[in-house]
């Protein structure tokens, strides 16, 4: 996986980057932590510059939440819950779950969509509420730049600083990400089980 994000980079430049933070909103085994760091490495050589992949990088990210925010703004809490209650097995996720989402969005509100940002799992799908709370798209769209250009900026910042050591560790990328793409999986499979196990115990007699 590694290799195909240098490659992608390395072929597009800006397109690439934005495109691989895009895909990465839709595909979460695809992690920004290798994105951003190596456009961070690139930039500090001097083939790309700074802050034109903060740039790239937060506009595909923001493009990338955009999806979830219409989902949750057309589709609707009820409806999706219901999915989530005839489907929840196979998209790993729950009506509490969703439940608990939109509570947390409700008392939160933008801070939500800023520091959800950071948070691996949480920033693929947290325009999911605030589209479901129906709230304003230039608000989403600003607080969710926000948050994006922090993220982005960070990881930026770590290649940018680790230029030197780089391409010493980048032989470690590869089988770090494999492990990760396994670990995702793994859950995945882990949660689809435990989901038909809790509805066999729900609907087996008293």
């Amino acid at each position: 996986m590694a290799d195909w994000v240098i490659d992608t980079i390395g072929r597009l430049g800006y397109a690439g980057i934005a495109l691989l933070m895009l895909a990465e909103n839709l595909f979460p085994p695809l992690p920004s932590e290798l994105i951003m760091p190596f456009a961070g490495f690139l930039a500090a050589r001097g083939e790309l510059h700074p802050v034109l992949v903060v740039a790239a990088g937060a506009f595909g990210s923001l493009v990338g939440a955009l999806p979830w925010y219409w989902i949750g703004r057309k589709v609707g809490a009820e409806r999706l819950k219901s999915l989530a209650q005839r489907h929840g097995r196979w998209i790993a996720l729950t009506p509490g779950e969703i439940d608990r989402g939109q509570k947390l969005f409700e008392r939160r509100g933008p801070v939500v969509l800023v520091f959800g940002r950071l948070v691996p799992a949480l920033r693929t799908v947290v325009a999911l509420p605030a589209g479901m709370a129906r709230m304003r798209l230039l608000p989403f769209v600003l607080w969710t730049l926000l948050g994006s250009l922090i993220w982005t900026s960070l990881l930026t910042l770590a290649g940018y600083l680790l230029e030197s050591q780089y391409e010493r560790i980048g032989k470690w990328l590869n089988p770090v990400s494999t492990g990760i793409f396994a670990i995702i999986v793994v859950w995945y499979v882990v949660r689809v089980v435990r989901h038909r196990s809790d509805g066999d115990q729900k609907q087996s007699p008293e």
